[in-house]
Order: structure tokens, then C-alpha cells, then sequence
């Protein structure tokens, strides 16, 4: 039986143990920070009681971590002191922590546990690394069943690389050799890390075990997270990382809910992840440190979710969330009631905003306006553009009725352009900073008649900002994107007429990159196309500013909406598509039609005339480049045309096939594989 005297005995009257779990070369008398918290001011340190005859520990800045080592570790690991069953674990877990030997209940005794504590900056040599061999052998049957109550199967477990162990041989910290046997009242697995292997004993007395070199900041299926991604939990233990996993939901876990969180980690996760939530026990330390996780991590915007639990044995952690009989849903549906405690008051505002279908505003004077659709791939932007009155409201109108069509609706004019259905009801949000609440009810209900449906949809949401800050635009669209995806499940795309109008100056350059950076980053979270409308500049043929010189980057494609040599009909062509040649994408007419009541699709250009447009192109082109240099290299030509069109290589070197045929450009006579210009 462990006795409180041996203990102080073999570490010095405590020093020893303090040692260990602060893990930093403190000195006795002077303060320093505490680093089981965020400590500003060093106002703790470790004093020699005379009177007790033990070193003890004061934090002015903190009583709760004052008083000898046992209630040092007792705080640690959520037990007390005056507690006698506690008090016999507490001096168990410094036992087996600093490996002193003491225990004399079973064959086990001298094994040491290395489990790092919270805050501990540095760990001796001797405690991280130790020597070890391991027999593995197949999961039996009551095995799998132990994780299938979690809902861990065996393809969760081999994905993040779990064994069943037969044997574990290792030493302890004096260098005598030890070894383990799993049976099936005691089964063994093992974590299998790079360097190192985590031993897991559900049902022993001594739970964990390491072999090998664990590292300084061990993180548990950190490998298994994909690129991106909308939501990630921080849990308590490995087995909750592969129960959500198992669940199709991302997580991690550290060493353990009491071990220091590394803020370099959580930073870079914060560039892949919208949300990173602490998920920890229900019992008294899961709540105590997930409590303060959340407040050390709350500059990153981490945020901590409490389960519905009562905390006893059982019923704690995520993996008695499943047990229970919950599901995915159930756990999306509580973050999602938490989102509504974050997100209310911007809810209420945007609320405002909604477009009553139902209830017409007062009839006011039409202002022109110009509206998004959506077009592209998932995970990135689009870019519609044109100048005034060339008919980029009715397009975007065609356009968004072919998103919110019936699911079996045939014959839709969507002038042109092919969109994808959405049957499983996902998101469609329109946001309009332009135009009055008159003229977008009018847009809705002519684009609901252009689709066939008497009723918006309840997953179409389109809402006029134009009475709201253009601080608090941005701001709307982010936090109701969040809480539509979740609610529908999903969004299907995002169409902002007008971008511009989201930020104060479309040449501020800071302003420009930031906002567009945003809207490409949510792309990517949400695995939907996010539509743009933006004006050409005056008289001009450029986006505006440095809000359209960053679209122009970032966009995978613009389309432009332009009017004919016959003002009745507009024109829709490429000025850029990533994956393709935008002078291979066909020239697409429509007009207004009486009969309809509403623009129609005239079909595509003549061939005739878009190889006009492409010979235009690539002679006003050639015309630029030839006007610095008399003679350039084909390399050099096909890297200009890369930049100046935005292709690929392939399709620039079509483009120097096409230029020689049509003599646009010929080969030097005087400098070889060099070509000049020709006469046009």
C-alpha cells in the first residue's frame, strides 16, 4: 500500500513532484508564470512550509493551484484531496507518473506512465522515450464488439492505424524490462504513431502506456483530416476521434483533457476549418478543462459544445452519445441550436431583410439593377460583368430559375446555359445589394413564372440588403451561409449582386483582397460556387478596380454581357474559363421575347463569328506584345499568351497554330525559332 510519507520521502518533501508537473526549471522563493493557464503576471511560486515540513505551491493570481503536490495533482486530474478514495489515486498517479515504485498491489509496479499533465512545457528524456516490442494478433470478436458500441468498425480502426496486442514489452524508468498480456477480461491495443506506440487497456488499473518517443506535441488523427472542411471537434481521447469519425464528422484529440493545447497547431487548423469545437467529458474535469481550453484558445475563435449528458461512468463522453442511440443528426441539430445562441442577434437583422413573397412591398420607383447567377465548379467563384443596360438582370434571373426549377421540370430557358439541378434541397441564397425591395419581389416572380413555380421554395432565401451597412452586409452573408448550410443541409450556390457593394472602395486594395479572399475561402468550406455581378468600369472593358483585378485572379471563370451590333439582342461571351480556352467557348444570344413576357434564347453565334472574335483577339494580342519586341521565341510566346488569355499551356500553343495559319504572326528569317509579325 502506497503511504503518504514514503512519497514525500523519495521526492525531496514534494519538490520532486513539482518538478515533474510544471515541467520548467523553477526556482524556490521566486514567481513565475503558472502554466497550467494563461498566466500575464508571475505571481506563483514554490515555498518550503516549516511548519509542515513539505514544499508547497502559491498562485496570487489563482488560490485554486495553491497548497501541497497531492493537491497539485489532485486539481490536475479532477480529484480531492479530502476525498480518502481520491486522495489513494492521487498518490497512485504520482506513483506511476514519476515511476517511484511504491505500489506493491500487483506485478505492474514498477511500470511507468508517461502521460504528460496539462501545461507541461518540457519532459525528461528518460519518461519520453522507452524501448519496446509488441505482439499483434486479430480482433476478436469481443474486441470488435467493444468498439462497435461506439460505432467503430474495423475500417475506422485500421485507418487510423489501431491493433489488438497480444503482448507489450517495455521497461520502466530504472531500465528493468516488463511485460504485458491482453486476455479477454484485460484487453490490449495499441495507437501506432511514427515513433512511438499509445497503449490502451480499457479495463485494467493502469489504462495507458507509451513505448517509444511520443514527441512534444502528440495530436491524434491530425493524418486522417481532410484538406478542408466546415467543422472540427477537439475530444478527450482517441476512442472519441474514431467514434465521430465512424459518424462521418473530422477530429482530433491531445494527449489528454488536462494536456496544454499548442496554439501553432490550432492556428494553422483555423486556415482548413470554419469551426473547431472542445467536445470533452461531461464530468467534473472535462467541463473544468474544456472551460479553460476555450478561454486560452478563444483569440482563435475556438468555441467548446457541452453534450447532453449527466457525466456519471457511461454516460459522459461522445462515444456514450452514440451508445445512447443518438446519431450524426442529433449531434448536428445541438450545434446547430448552438449556432442559433451565437448567431441570434445577426439572425434578427437579417430577418428583416427576407423578401415576403406573400406580402408585396408599396409599389416605388424601378431602379435598374443587375443580379448574380450561379455558374462555375464547386469550391470556387464566378464573375458575371457588362456594362449598363445589356440585359445582365434578365440573364441572372433565367439563370436562377434554372437552380430552383422543379425537379422534374422539362424545357426550362435558362438562355443557354446548363445548370445543375438541386434535388435534395439544399441552399440557394440570394443576396441583392443594389436593387429596392419593389424590383426584387418583381425579379422573383418572373423568374418563379420562368421555372414553373407558383411559391418560392422554402431552401431559396433572397433578401434585399441595400437598408443595411456595408460592414454589416458582409457580416449577414457569412453567419447565414453557416446556418443555412447546416440547416438544408447543405448549400447549393450563393449568388451577391453586387460585390462592390460590400466594401467601401472597389480600389481599395486591401479592402478588395480581403473580401474576395473571404467569399474563395467559404467556396471552399462549403463546396459550393459562389456567383459575383460586378460593373465594367465607364467607357471601359476592365473590372472595376482593384475589386475586379482580384476577381479576375481568383474567379475560374467570367462571363461578360454585352449588347449586339442590333441593340434589341445581348451577347454572353468568355473573357476567361480556367479549365478551357475562352475564346473556344461559343458566343450565346437572347433578347426579349413579347409573346413570353420575358427574354428568350436566340441560340449560339454563328462558327463565322466567333473564329472573327478569336482572330480579333489574338491580333490585338500579337499587335501588344510585337510592339516591345520586334522578335520573339516560341517559349516566350506561348508564357504571353499563358498570362494574357489565362490558359494553359496547350491551349496557348493552339493559339500559335491558329496565328500561323492566319498568318497573324511568321517565322524570323534572320533569328531561328523566333517568330515576328505579320502583316495585319
Amino acid at each position: 500500500m502506497i503511504r503518504k510519507d514514503d512519497i514525500l520521502r523519495v521526492t525531496d518533501k514534494g519538490i520532486h513532484v513539482f518538478r515533474h508537473y510544471l515541467g520548467m526549471d523553477f526556482k524556490v522563493g521566486r514567481n513565475f508564470l503558472n502554466p497550467f493557464y494563461q498566466d500575464t503576471k508571475a505571481s506563483c511560486n514554490i515555498y518550503y512550509d516549516r511548519k509542515a515540513g513539505v514544499f508547497k505551491m502559491k498562485d496570487f493570481g489563482n488560490e485554486e493551484y495553491s497548497g501541497d503536490c497531492f493537491e497539485l495533482v489532485g486539481r490536475l486530474n479532477g480529484l480531492d484531496c479530502r476525498n480518502p478514495k481520491d486522495f489513494i489515486e492521487i498518490m497512485r498517479t504520482i506513483d506511476r507518473d514519476l515511476c517511484l515504485g511504491l505500489s506493491r498491489n500487483d506485478g505492474s509496479e514498477t511500470v511507468c506512465h508517461t502521460l504528460r499533465p496539462m501545461g507541461t512545457k518540457e519532459q525528461p528524456k528518460e519518461h519520453c522515450k522507452r524501448p519496446y516490442t509488441t505482439v499483434q494478433k486479430p480482433f476478436s470478436a469481443l474486441e470488435l464488439a467493444f468498439w462497435k458500441k461506439s460505432g467503430i468498425g474495423e475500417t475506422t480502426l485500421k485507418q487510423y492505424r489501431v491493433f489488438s496486442l497480444k503482448k507489450f514489452n517495455s521497461e520502466n524508468a530504472e531500465g528493468k524490462p516488463y511485460t504485458l498480456t491482453s486476455t479477454e477480461q484485460e484487453p490490449m491495443f495499441g495507437y501506432q504513431g511514427r515513433q512511438h506506440m499509445k497503449i490502451y487497456r480499457p479495463y485494467s488499473n493502469i489504462r495507458f502506456l507509451y513505448g517509444g518517443d511520443i514527441g512534444e506535441n502528440y495530436c491524434f488523427g491530425l493524418e486522417q483530416l481532410p484538406a478542408k472542411g466546415d467543422l472540427l471537434f477537439i475530444t478527450g481521447g482517441e476512442k472519441d476521434v474514431m467514434s465521430l469519425a465512424a459518424h462521418g464528422l473530422n477530429a482530433i484529440c491531445f494527449n489528454s483533457e488536462t494536456a496544454a493545447i499548442p496554439m501553432a497547431v490550432i492556428q494553422r487548423l483555423t486556415f482548413r476549418f470554419k469551426h473547431i469545437i472542445l467536445l470533452y467529458d461531461t464530468d467534473a474535469t472535462g467541463l473544468d478543462s474544456s472551460a479553460k481550453r476555450e478561454e486560452e484558445l478563444k483569440q482563435l475563435g475556438v468555441k467548446r459544445l457541452v453534450l447532453p449528458l449527466s457525466g456519471i461512468k457511461g454516460e459522459k463522453d461522445i462515444s456514450d452519445y452514440f451508445a445512447l442511440g443518438n446519431s450524426r443528426e442529433d449531434l448536428v441539430k445541438l450545434f446547430l441550436e448552438y449556432l442559433e445562441t451565437l448567431y441570434s442577434e445577426a439572425m434578427s437583422a437579417l430577418k428583416s431583410c427576407e423578401l415576403d413573397f406573400n406580402n408585396p412591398p408599396p409599389v416605388a420607383q424601378m431602379i435598374v439593377s443587375v443580379n448574380g447567377v450561379p455558374l462555375g465548379t464547386q469550391g470556387n467563384l464566378l464573375c458575371i460583368t457588362g456594362g449598363e443596360g445589356t440585359g445582365k438582370s434578365n440573364y441572372v434571373a433565367a439563370l436562377i430559375a434554372g437552380a430552383v426549377k422543379p425537379e422534374n421540370a422539362e424545357g426550362i430557358d435558362t438562355l443557354g446555359i446548363s445548370i445543375e439541378g438541386n434535388p435534395k434541397g439544399k441552399a440557394v441564397l440570394f443576396y441583392d445589394t443594389e436593387q429596392s425591395e419593389v424590383q426584387l419581389y418583381k425579379n422573383v416572380s418572373t423568374l418563379l413564372r420562368r421555372c414553373r413555380r407558383d411559391t418560392m421554395p422554402e431552401w431559396f432565401k433572397a433578401y434585399c440588403l441595400t437598408g443595411m451597412s456595408r460592414k454589416e452586409r458582409l457580416k449577414s452573408i457569412v453567419l447565414s451561409m453557416d446556418r443555412f448550410h447546416y440547416q438544408y443541409g447543405g448549400i447549393h450556390l450563393v449568388v451577391i449582386d453586387g460585390i462592390a457593394d460590400l466594401i467601401r472602395c472597389a480600389n481599395d486594395e486591401a479592402e478588395s483582397i480581403a473580401v474576395v479572399e473571404e467569399l474563395y475561402r467559404l467556396a471552399g468550406i462549403y463546396n459550393t460556387c459562389i456567383v459575383t455581378v460586378l460593373h465594367f468600369i465607364p467607357n471601359g472593358l476592365k473590372l472595376r478596380g482593384h475589386l475586379g483585378s482580384e476577381l479576375q485572379r481568383k474567379a475560374a471563370a467570367i462571363l461578360s454581357i454585352e449588347k449586339d451590333s442590333n441593340p434589341a439582342v445581348s451577347v454572353v461571351k468568355a473573357l476567361k474559363v480556367r479549365d478551357g480556352s475562352p475564346l473556344d467557348v461559343p458566343l450565346m444570344q437572347f433578347a426579349w421575347d413579347k409573346g413570353k413576357a420575358m427574354h428568350a434564347y436566340l441560340g449560339e453565334k454563328p462558327k463565322e463569328e466567333k473564329d472573327r472574335r478569336k482572330e480579333e483577339e489574338l491580333v490585338a494580342v500579337a499587335r501588344e506584345l510585337f510592339s516591345r519586341k520586334r522578335f520573339i521565341g516560341y517559349m516566350e510566346l506561348s508564357e504571353e499568351l499563358q498570362a494574357a488569355f489565362d490558359v494553359k499551356e496547350r491551349t496557348a500553343k493552339s493559339y500559335i497554330r491558329f496565328m500561323r495559319e492566319k498568318e497573324i504572326i511568321v517565322k524570323s528569317p534572320d533569328t531561328p525559332n523566333s517568330y515576328m509579325l505579320g502583316e495585319v
